[in-house]
């Protein structure tokens, strides 16, 4: 990085000296990997949708497939970062055929609320990242109401999910008949998980929860960094993250996630769903490669450069489909503001991240309608 600064205008290098403190700190410190534990495949192990599975999950990716597939065609290339629908959703070899039923690509009259909650360290970077919020403009425009419940970015899953809790709460009266989705990105799913157990006065209120490239079960690298390491987040110029709770590692560990699902038991009446990140190695950006690597190392090389596919799984979910998406390009859209870093660290993160949520939210209300006993 030094050539490269030395070779940049004052302010530029300024902007990509920032960057590269920036996304070193929010992706934590990784070490030089060797050979991964399991190789990278197109497998699901240890996923199976057959019955009785270990994670008794449902198989949603043929109609999943078929919504995204044909918004895409609709309106896909009059967005940015459009990519064909074989380039953006993995196909495996035991996926079901489309079940053949038309998609309706109109306004959408079901009053949905998706809230996202975003993940680690957003709030310290939120400022720095100036973020376009495309695909909230772009589902708004489609009949759904959405945006994000500003939680901390370095706090624990308990402290978010007061954040959380406040929020829904304060619903107003407008909002009443709108079924409440909560979509959490990363570590925002287990902050929602906090939330469900912690104010179950207040999950009545909620019709579903997505996991977006979650980290439900926790991710190795987190058990590689410090509280330290996160503090030095709060210095970034116009950080927003809270000082005094730094507990987002513990959260995410692997052992407290276990430990976690042990003890408790999600909500039944709630509907979950699991998005997953399943990209090939080579569309793995540049910033995110070395901990690729070491996340293989330490446990998978079946990983978006955070978390390893199969731990984004909420269990008793709709899986909806996989991603060739890595961790980043998900849901942070570096390379539209920030030529400089996208060049050096995120030089894989164009993804059709509007379309992706416009897919979402068309498969529950399809879901939720049939419970309602709509067609």
């Amino acid at each position: 990085m030094a050539n490269a600064k030395a070779s940049l205008p004052h302010n530029s290098a300024r902007g990509c000296t920032r960057g590269v403190v920036l996304f070193a700190l929010v992706v934590l410190v990784a070490a030089c990997s060797s050979q991964p534990q399991v190789p990278f495949s197109k497998t699901l192990e240890p996923i199976s949708f057959e019955p009785g599975n270990t994670y008794n999950v449902t198989d949603g990716r043929a109609r999943f497939r078929e919504i995204f597939c044909a918004a895409n065609e609709e309106h896909g290339e009059s967005l940015p970062d459009y990519r064909p629908c074989e380039d953006a959703l993995v196909r495996f070899e035991d996926e079901p055929q489309p079940i053949g039923e038309p998609v309706d690509l109109g306004v959408s009259s079901a009053g949905l609320l998706a809230k996202m909650v975003p993940g680690l360290a957003y709030s310290c970077i939120k400022a720095w990242l100036h973020h376009d919020n495309s695909a909230p403009n772009h589902v708004a425009t489609l009949g759904y109401e959405t945006g994000f419940i500003q939680v901390e970015g370095i706090a624990s899953s308990e402290t978010n999910a007061t954040l959380i809790a406040d929020y829904v709460a304060n619903l107003g009266p407008e909002h009443s008949d709108q079924p409440l989705i909560l979509v959490g990105y990363s570590k925002g799913v287990p902050d929602i998980f906090a939330f469900l157990i912690a104010y179950p006065e207040l999950t009545k209120r909620v019709a579903a929860v997505v996991s977006y490239a979650g980290a439900v079960w926790g991710s190795p690298l987190a058990d590689t960094a410090d509280e330290k390491q996160l503090k030095w987040l709060t210095h970034i110029p116009g950080a927003e993250c809270e000082k005094k709770d730094s507990k987002a590692l513990e959260t995410l560990s692997p052992a407290n996630r276990v430990a976690w699902f042990a003890e408790n038991t999600l909500p039944e009446h709630i509907r979950y769903y699991s998005v997953i990140a399943f990209p090939d190695p080579d569309n793995i950006s540049n910033g995110l490669q070395r901990f690729h690597r070491q996340l293989g190392e330490l446990k998978d090389a079946r990983n978006d450069s955070q978390v390893v596919f199969y731990d984004q799984v909420i269990p008793g979910s709709t899986v909806l489909g996989f991603f060739n998406a890595d961790h980043w390009a998900m849901s942070v859209p570096i390379a539209r503001q920030h030529e400089i870093t996208q060049a050096v660290f995120a030089d894989r993160n164009d993804f059709p991240r509007e379309i992706a949520l416009e897919a979402i939210l068309r498969y529950i209300e399809e879901d939720l309608s049939k419970d309602r006993g709509g067609s």
